[in-house]
């Protein structure tokens, strides 16, 4: 009964916007670096290749950043910068806390309206954490105006998609030197969807985040855009032209899969959260990260949520959540 009403509310939550289209397929050129008469095809492959191979050089974060902190907001120019200027002005809400050594840096999920997730940061400030509280790019104030949707952050723009996820993982690096800088040295990081899948990345990247909580988890990016509930729209604009193999090789830089080998060489404590019933990271998928996990013999803790992907926001399950999250922060951040 309750698996019913669950896929029911999924339903009703992934049908009830209006405004979603089906965007054009791109393979991106544009996103691409020059490289003489090459396929467009033949270009991307290359990029994908250098951007696993060196994936440090991928998501380097340069030595300045113009950080402006203006009472509870934090600004600064992307480090990745898209070419589209409210896309290229990073927007971050504070919720700092004098004299708190700890700092969460919370990472909304795909369309996320623009206050989501301050009451998780009110809880967090209530135990004595800080939180950063960061915009992904094409969201928020960063999304363009001429846009109903942040549909840049995931489309069948295969290279944009790329460097979409890429930027904000410099930015997530570049929010920890900040606040490195303002002395904060526990810091974690806390993504829910495709936060939770840049926050993985960051994680990966990143030494100096300490602990993590990653709220739906998945292994390739590809595959969630594939069979998500959620990306529904995406896929129809990417089928026609590419398969699911292809488009899993293309997308392997922004995968977690990708560098959870990674994240073993560099072992810190961070908890995966999944819902039973999630119908955009399905439990398939979240059990393939688990069995590369044991087969890797990587050490994780798991819980998880008796509820969906969208119904991870309703009462009780996420008040549930936020108890799994703030108890992980207090006891390993």
């Amino acid at each position: 009964m309750l698996r019913r009403y669950i896929e029911r509310k999924e339903r009703e939550f992934a049908f009830r916007d209006t405004n979603r289209r089906v965007l054009p397929f791109e393979i991106g050129e544009a996103w691409l670096p020059p490289n003489g008469s090459l396929d467009v095809r033949e270009r991307l492959r290359l990029f994908v290749e250098e951007a696993v191979r060196d994936s440090g050089r991928f998501f380097r974060v340069p030595a300045d950043s113009d950080y402006e902190a203006r009472d509870d907001q934090l600004l600064f120019h992307s480090p990745l910068p898209s070419g589209i200027d409210p896309n290229d002005l990073v927007h971050a809400r504070l919720f700092l806390k004098p004299n708190a050594g700890r700092v969460v840096i919370i990472l909304p999920h795909w369309n996320a309206q623009p206050h989501s997730y301050f009451s998780l940061s009110k809880v967090l400030n209530f135990f004595n954490i800080s939180t950063v509280r960061l915009s992904l790019p094409y969201h928020d104030a960063r999304r363009p105006p001429y846009t109903e949707r942040s549909d840049y952050m995931v489309s069948p723009n295969v290279a944009r998609t790329l460097h979409a996820s890429q930027q904000s993982v410099v930015e997530v690096r570049a929010v920890v030197r900040w606040l490195r800088q303002q002395g904060f040295q526990r810091i974690g990081v806390m993504g829910t969807s495709i936060g939770s899948c840049i926050g993985y990345l960051a994680f990966a990247h990143e030494p100096d985040i300490r602990a993590a909580v990653f709220n739906h988890v998945s292994n390739f990016f590809a595959d969630v855009v594939w069979s998500g509930l959620s990306t529904r729209f995406v896929r129809r604009g990417l089928e026609p032209h590419v398969g699911l193999e292809e488009l899993r090789y293309y997308w392997s830089p922004i995968s977690p899969h990708t560098y959870i080998r990674r994240v073993k060489e560099n072992y810190r404590p961070h908890l995966l959260i999944t819902a039973r019933y999630d119908t955009t990271f399905l439990p398939e998928l979240t059990e393939q990260l688990f069995a590369e996990y044991r087969r890797l013999g990587v050490p994780y803790e798991r819980a998880e949520l008796p509820c969906g992907h969208y119904t991870t926001g309703m009462f009780p399950f996420s008040y549930y959540d936020g108890y799994l999250i703030t108890r992980y922060f207090l006891k390993h951040l």
